[in-house]
């Protein structure tokens, strides 16, 4: 019992206010933790819608694929669901190459802000709500405020979490908002709240064809970890069930092949869905072969490493990283297995996750253990966009007569006309029935085009296209400044 000493006399300390005054002392810390984690949360938002925005505003985005995006919001707001314009000129459904029509839920947002940078700050805002979630399973396992901090800012400063909130390039995806929607599904289904589960595991599904299974490995946790067989085993007979259907129905019913458009990558294992099963059952050796590359094995460090094997403690929850793993790994495209693309979004919230309940399991101080978790994602935190995106605040706030070359061009071209442009001018004509990528022109009454267009990865056969197209007397140049060319159909 604690004592105090006043004026020379002995006086022992009433318990029951002892224990208010710890209580009242560990709720003010709670709170200024809580303030910390939500307010750290919300400048983590400002900062990277700024630079999304600011790498917008020196057209630095392109129709691949925030144009994609872009034009599957706009076509669904005008009553053509997820409705776009191929590379090479024909009208299709969005489906046909991804099963995202998560898209749709946007074209409300449309309606309201009817512009591209709408989408950018929609992806930095939900990304950086993952936080949350976060904090709150953190501060429910580890019994830590302070633990809960620092898994909360290991997720935001955790660079695959970084270049989904703002994806240098390539812009807006859907499948970046799974991020916070898995991880916002998985605190409900801890909590045993199945109802708000199940629609943010409905909406994380609907984000990417692939996601649906990761959802469903949630229910081979629960079952096991909460004893909860039959709920279990719907969540996972659910979301297996629905991933079939998109690979196996929804992609090749709207592709114009009739066949998944992106089978060409998974070649080395077979390619299509029957075609893997074939080589899995065939020749096994080949799966090691495609996914045993010293980039892969980059990817896999920079992915998992930081989080220092926690994970490892709940393997049932790291399940759910594995549909984006095996795809990832077993793609021919290096983008897929580079953490600077939206490719991780199925990966990190099991990660984040796993990483949480393994460090409860480690039965060590949770403070050191988090703060340890935290200094690994810390320590790679500078590969950043945002470190990479201050060029494009340098040319914003700099005179920048490519710049202004280009938002001239933009303007002379009609809202309501078929239009071609070049792969990175494009994205911002996206809002619109047709759009096309140059050098295919088809029916489009105007031409816009930037000769310095890095994105082409034939750059001089670009070139020389646009040189035909300036000799052709059928199309009249109207505006040349900086490289950048309008031209119209006579």
């Amino acid at each position: 019992m604690e004592a105090v000493e006043k004026q020379g006399t002995l006086f022992q300390a009433d318990p029951r206010a002892l224990a208010e005054r710890d209580a009242g002392r560990a709720d003010a810390v709670a709170v200024r933790t809580r303030w910390v984690v939500y307010v750290g949360a919300a400048i983590y938002a400002a900062v990277f819608v700024c630079g999304a925005v600011f790498h917008y505003l020196v057209y630095e985005q392109a129709r691949f694929d925030l144009g994609n995006m872009v034009q599957a919001v706009w076509s669904t707001s005008h009553g053509h669901f997820l409705e776009v314009t191929t590379l090479t000129g024909h009208e299709a459904s969005r489906l046909g190459d991804h099963v995202d029509p998560f898209l749709a839920l946007l074209a409300p947002f449309w309606w309201a802000w009817s512009s591209p940078v709408m989408l950018l700050v929609v992806q930095a805002l939900g990304v950086a709500t993952g936080a949350f979630p976060v904090y709150w399973l953190a501060r429910k396992h580890l019994q830590s405020e302070r633990a809960a901090a620092h898994f909360a800012f290991a997720y935001l400063l955790f660079p695959a979490t970084q270049f989904n909130a703002f994806t240098l390039g390539t812009g807006f995806h859907a499948v970046s908002l799974a991020v916070p929607l898995i991880l916002f599904a998985i605190w409900f289904l801890d909590e045993d709240r199945l109802l708000p589960f199940a629609v943010f595991a409905l909406l994380a599904a609907s984000t990417k064809e692939e996601i649906p299974a990761a959802v469903g490995c949630l229910g081979l946790w629960y079952a096991i970890r909460k004893g909860r067989r039959l709920v279990g085993a719907v969540i996972f007979a659910s979301g297996t069930t629905v991933f079939l259907v998109n690979f196996l129905v929804i992609i090749p019913h709207f592709s114009r092949s009739g066949v998944d458009p992106f089978a060409g990558r998974y070649k080395q294992v077979g390619g299509t869905p029957g075609g893997v099963i074939h080589t899995a059952l065939t020749d096994p050796i080949a799966f090691v072969h495609a996914a045993a590359t010293w980039h892969k094995l980059i990817f896999l460090v920079l992915l998992l490493a930081p989080f220092l094997g926690l994970w490892l403690l709940e393997p049932l929850l790291l399940l759910g990283a594995i549909p984006d793993l095996a795809i990832n790994l077993l793609s021919s495209k290096p983008e897929q297995s580079t953490i600077q693309f939206h490719y991780t979004a199925g990966i990190i919230p099991f990660v984040l996750a796993a990483s949480i309940f393994g460090a409860a399991k480690l039965k060590r101080n949770p403070d050191r253990t988090s703060f340890y978790a935290l200094a690994g994602a810390a320590s790679i935190a500078l590969y950043s966009p945002i470190y990479f995106a201050g060029h494009d605040v340098r040319l914003t706030l700099s005179s920048n007569p490519a710049s202004k070359a280009k938002a001239h061009a933009l303007r002379l071209i009609p809202s309501d006309t078929p239009v071609a442009a070049s792969n990175q001018l494009a994205g911002y004509l996206s809002a619109r029935k047709r759009i096309l990528v140059f050098p295919f022109v088809r029916e489009s009454r105007w031409i816009v085009v930037d000769k310095n267009d890095e994105t082409y990865g034939d750059l001089a056969g670009y070139r020389r296209a646009v040189a035909r197209i300036e000799s052709d007397r059928d199309w009249r140049l109207v505006y040349s400044a900086r490289g950048v060319e309008v031209l119209r159909r006579r």
